[in-house]
C-alpha cells in the first residue's frame, strides 16, 4: 500500500487585504491553520483553536493558485490558531516554487527554521515568551492591548529586540476602552524614550472585511 501524503489541519484559505502591522492594506492571501497552544481569551479566531480540513501541502497550493486567479496577490499569511504547530517544510518550499513571499504570524513559542519573508511575532500574556531566535529574525513585534497589557512589559520586550525592529501597539478590539489605553500605553512609551513604537489599528475590522 502507498503511504498516504501528510495532511495539515487547515481552517480557512482566502483573500483579503492584511489589515495589521506594517503590512497593512496589501493583498494577501491567507492560509489560517488550526489549533493554538495558548488559546488566549481576547482571542478574535477562537474557531481555529481545533478542528479544521486536512489538506495536503499541494492542495493547499492548488486553492491558492485559484484564489491567485481572481485576485493576484504576491503575498500569502500563515496565520492561526498557530501555524507552527504543524510541519511546513514541505507547503513553504511549494509557495516558493510559486515566487510567492511568505508572511508568518506567530506568538513566538515555538521556533522552526523556514525561509519566511515576514515574521510577525506576537508574545501572548501572562510571561510573553518567545523563542531566542526571534530576537534577531522577527520584522515586527505586535502587542495587543489587553485590559492587562502593562508598560513595563512593553519596556521589557522593547529592550529584548534591536531598536531597529518595530514593536507594535495593537488595540484588542476597536472599543472606546481599547483605543484609549493604547494611545495611554504609547504616550508613556515615548515619554520614557522608547524608541520605534508604534500604533496599530485592525484595518480590516473598520472596514467590515474578513
Amino acid at each position: 500500500m502507498m503511504p498516504q501524503p501528510r495532511t495539515l489541519k487547515i481552517s480557512e484559505i482566502f483573500f483579503s487585504i492584511q489589515g495589521e502591522g506594517l503590512r497593512q492594506g496589501e493583498p494577501t492571501i491567507f492560509i489560517r491553520f488550526a489549533g493554538c497552544n495558548l488559546k488566549c481569551s481576547f482571542c478574535d479566531t477562537k474557531f481555529a483553536w481545533q478542528g479544521g480540513r486536512p489538506y495536503t501541502a499541494a492542495q493547499v497550493v492548488e486553492k491558492v493558485r485559484r484564489l491567485r486567479d481572481r485576485f493576484p496577490a504576491r503575498w500569502v499569511c500563515l496565520t492561526g490558531g498557530e501555524p507552527l504547530l504543524q510541519n511546513l517544510r514541505q507547503l513553504v518550499r511549494l509557495l516558493k516554487k510559486e515566487k510567492l513571499k511568505i508572511q508568518v504570524e506567530t506568538n513566538a513559542i515555538y521556533y522552526k527554521p523556514l525561509p519566511f519573508d515576514w515574521i510577525t511575532v506576537s508574545p501572548k500574556p501572562r510571561a510573553y515568551a518567545f523563542a531566542p531566535e526571534y530576537r534577531k529574525l522577527a520584522t515586527e513585534v505586535k502587542l495587543v492591548v489587553t485590559r492587562d497589557l502593562r508598560f513595563k512589559t512593553i519596556k521589557r520586550l522593547r529592550q529584548a529586540f534591536p531598536a531597529k525592529t518595530p514593536l507594535l501597539l495593537q488595540p484588542q478590539s476597536n472599543l472606546r476602552w481599547s483605543r484609549k489605553l493604547a494611545l495611554k500605553l504609547l504616550n508613556e512609551s515615548l515619554a520614557a524614550g522608547l524608541e520605534n513604537i508604534r500604533l496599530s489599528l485592525q484595518v480590516h475590522k473598520i472596514l467590515g472585511l474578513r
